[in-house]
């Protein structure tokens, strides 16, 4: 038998303490054991002491009476799937919150009409996490700050540092926090449910106690002035936040860059006062500034003035009457400081408020066209030619802000390249200096133009050479919108070619000119082509040079 020194009371020093020579295990034993990822102590085995180093000492056959003891209570599994599953509050109570009807007496200090004021408000309790706060509900035009006035937290209760649970509410009750005394007379029905589930007594209901400021602001004093025929307090209480809105056209055609808008005309009832605002488009180069005519009141009729004013601004003693809901009728086209706007539609409160109160006006919306006609919609009216340049290059003037050159048939260039008909001709002038005068006038195939040049004349005291710069010349009765252009089949010996209030009866012409006309003698007269046969053949017959002997070479 081991010997256990430590129970002879000798204190554990050097030279007090003494070795077991029969002891065979030198290891530590372990103190510790992990459950549910915890370190804890182990447990001492049935018939140990608590000293951990006496566990060797257990023999064979408490070993096994240990390891093999079967417990006496066996755990069914069916029964340990029916545990129930534990959820916390946070998310047993989320979104549960009890809400009660209170209200606090405010003191009015140095006031001869009231004492104090009655003002409601809404304790919300929310059960996650037992917080509260307190919201004053916003009346309009009360002139007070109201609103949210504790934010959401936990309520101190007393000076012990203890919060208000759900437990402490309940209605007739007073609630004071941070010097503020809210009495609780209603609450809702989840909250009345929610307390009774709990086993908490409600008491009844409390009606809400009125504001005495209130009830003196309804009844009205005596008057000792003569009532107004019009009372403008009734209409701005009756009449606020409601406005008449009417979807117009605004005709602005006459003016210069002027366009067709859409508009919305607003009308507010609570001081007859009338707002123009345009209705802009995406990506419609607009400016962004759509309020067209600001809010004011608008004179239809002016009272007659027999004075000279130096001001601009109208009085309301100079205007007899101002515009009323009466003026504005769908279908009709109403005049705003010299505007006129075509009413087309209205929106719905409009038209119940007619059919409520002008029975007599009948709102009837007419169609217009979705798409508004702007300027770019139009036609665009070409200017007259005005003599400088070629019509083509004054046309693309018109059509744009930078003239691009205008576009050439590229293929009938290529294929009627160096291809030039000439044609001799005489000037017809009532000058008698103008009679010995000869020129050449070629046409261009490959691009419609025609060259004039006048052969030099010895001691006639007229300078030849070039008379007309290459240039499409169009027909005398031919419009600057649609001009019409000489072709080769305008071109017969012994007929007349006007070019510029100049005219050329021409008297001969290239041999090349026939053999031309015989490949297109599908697109010329037959007569024509018989005469061109007539006179050139002839011409040939008699050796006479022909023109192009007379050009000068290029």
């Amino acid at each position: 038998m081991s010997l256990n020194w430590s129970n002879h009371g000798l204190p554990f020093l050097p030279g007090y303490t003494f070795r077991d020579v029969k002891k065979a295990a030198f290891n530590l034993p372990q103190t510790l054991e992990y459950k549910n990822g915890y370190a804890v102590p182990i447990r001492p085995t049935v018939g140990i002491g608590h000293d951990p180093l006496l566990s060797e000492q257990l023999i064979q056959q408490e070993l096994s009476e240990v390891d093999f003891q079967t417990p006496y209570i066996n755990y069914d599994p069916y029964d340990q799937s029916l545990a129930e599953e534990f959820i916390p509050a946070h998310v047993a109570l989320d979104k549960k919150v009890l809400r009660f009807y209170a209200y606090f007496e405010e003191d009015i200090l140095y006031s001869p009409e009231e004492v104090h004021r009655i003002r409601p408000v809404l304790i919300y309790y929310y059960l996650e996490d037992d917080s509260m706060c307190v919201i004053e509900p916003v009346v309009n035009n009360s002139g007070m700050p109201q609103g949210k006035r504790i934010q959401r937290q936990r309520l101190p209760k007393n000076e012990f540092g203890e919060h208000y649970q759900w437990k402490d509410l309940n209605l007739g009750m007073d609630l004071e926090v941070y010097g503020v005394k809210y009495h609780i007379t209603q609450c809702d029905a989840f909250t009345k449910e929610f307390l009774e589930s709990e086993g908490i007594v409600v008491k009844h209901p409390e009606p809400m106690p009125e504001d005495p400021y209130s009830k003196h602001r309804e009844t009205h004093g005596p008057s000792c002035t003569t009532p107004s025929e019009f009372d403008y307090i009734h209409q701005f209480l009756t009449m606020d936040n409601k406005v008449l809105r009417f979807f117009a056209l605004w005709d602005d055609s006459d003016a210069l860059y002027g366009d067709t808008y859409p508009v919305t005309i607003q009308y507010y009832l609570v001081n007859d006062t009338v707002e123009v605002r345009e209705v802009n488009k995406p990506n419609s180069g607009r400016d962004p500034f759509p309020v067209l005519m600001r809010r004011q009141k608008i004179p239809k009729k002016f009272k007659p003035v027999t004075f000279p004013s130096c001001v601009l601004e109208v009085s309301e003693n100079e205007v007899d009457e101002y515009y009323s809901p009466k003026d504005f009728q769908v279908g009709h086209t109403v005049t705003l400081l010299g505007r006129h706007f075509l009413l087309y539609d209205c929106d719905g409160f409009t038209k119940e408020y007619y059919k409520r109160n002008h029975p007599d006006i009948e709102i009837k919306p007419i169609e217009v066209s979705k798409k508004v006609e702007t300027r770019r919609d139009r036609k665009k009216e070409i200017p007259p030619y005005n003599g400088f340049g070629s019509l083509e290059d004054t046309l693309q003037n018109c059509l744009s802000l930078i003239p691009q050159p205008p576009k050439k048939n590229v293929l009938k260039m290529l294929e009627n390249d160096h291809k030039v008909l000439r044609y001799s001709a005489i000037l017809e002038s009532p000058n008698p200096e103008d009679k010995a005068r000869r020129f050449i006038l070629s046409y261009f195939l490959s691009n419609d133009m025609i060259s004039i040049y006048e052969k030099p004349t010895r001691n006639s005291g007229i300078i030849g050479g070039k008379f007309l710069e290459k240039t499409q010349i169009p027909k005398p009765n031919s419009t600057a919108e649609n001009p019409e252009f000489y072709s080769p089949a305008d071109f017969v010996i012994g007929g007349t070619v006007e070019v510029f209030s100049h005219r050329f009866v021409l008297t001969d012409a290239d041999q090349y000119v026939l053999t031309y006309l015989e490949s297109i003698s599908s697109k010329i007269p037959s007569q024509m082509l018989d005469l061109m046969r007539q006179k050139l053949g002839a011409a040939t017959e008699n050796n006479q040079p022909g023109v192009a002997a007379a050009e000068p070479s290029s």
